[in-house]
């Protein structure tokens, strides 16, 4: 599948958009929002949504920044894995999303050079403030906006017009380390579960964790039915919390009405 001009043009306004909106507080920077866009953009939805998701499983866990760790940028698997996936059929979504990883780190590094170089624009929209110009306050407030919106949409432009190159290149790997690719990448998604359990390994959440194992493993319940039971723990946990502080809040009242009198 080649990709056109238009296509290209489209996917890095799309980019440049989805990059900028975590300045905004949306999630828009994410594998399955960045995918959903290319691949309605390249008429393609259920191979993007494949790569999407199993970016979103992996960075689920690797994707939470643990002390001064920055992990891969989502643009990875969401940009340059879903325009894999979806213009070489001979590449399936977890190949796709293990070739897109070394992308994800060098877009890591642009990104986090734009945060470095953008650390005087405070200081700067500072002093505009203080000199009473609107102006130059809005310029350098939004600045990292501007930058994000802009690096995103190279990104993406540069990701779509070097597609057929990258498959081209692609074509040369021997199948055997294609086939290790898939392996690797249908394994990165259990460790992004893994780490997660780690953190929620605590003695009140095992019963829970135990429970969902069972259900999968041994009662063979889809995930959509597995996701039910644990929202109706959640639902259940939740009243439970909120009625326990209602009773203490109300107590607390009381004593302190006691204390008035």
């Amino acid at each position: 599948m080649e990709i056109t001009l238009t296509q290209a043009i489209l996917i890095a306004l799309w980019t440049g958009f989805a990059l900028s909106g975590q300045l905004l507080g949306i999630y828009t920077n994410r594998s399955l929002v960045l995918s959903f866009g290319v691949g309605l953009i390249l008429g393609d939805l259920k191979t993007a949504l494949a790569v999407g998701a199993i970016g979103e499983l992996a960075f689920m866990g690797f994707g939470v920044t643990p002390g001064g760790t920055i992990p891969p940028s989502p643009l990875g698997p969401g940009i340059f894995g879903t325009l894999l996936a979806v213009t070489n059929p001979n590449i399936d979504p977890t190949a796709a999303f293990s070739l897109s990883i070394p992308f994800a780190i060098a877009i890591q590094f642009a990104i986090t050079t734009i945060n470095t170089l953008m650390s005087f624009s405070p200081s700067l929209a500072k002093k505009a403030l203080i000199n009473g110009d609107d102006r130059k306050f809005g310029f350098y407030a939004n600045l990292s906006f501007y930058l994000f919106i802009i690096v995103g949409a190279i990104i993406g432009f540069v990701a779509a017009i070097s597609t057929s190159s990258v498959n081209e290149l692609v074509s040369k790997i021997p199948e055997f380390i294609t086939n290790g690719l898939s392996m690797a990448g249908a394994m990165i998604p259990a460790v992004g579960f893994a780490m997660i359990l780690s953190n929620m390994l605590r003695k009140e959440n095992i019963a829970f964790i135990a429970l969902g194992y069972v259900l999968a493993a041994y009662l063979e319940l889809p995930l959509m039915g597995v996701a039910i039971f644990a929202a109706f723990f959640a639902i259940y946990d939740y009243n439970r919390k909120k009625d326990s502080s209602d009773q203490v809040v109300d107590k607390e009242e009381r004593m302190e009405f006691v204390d008035g009198i």
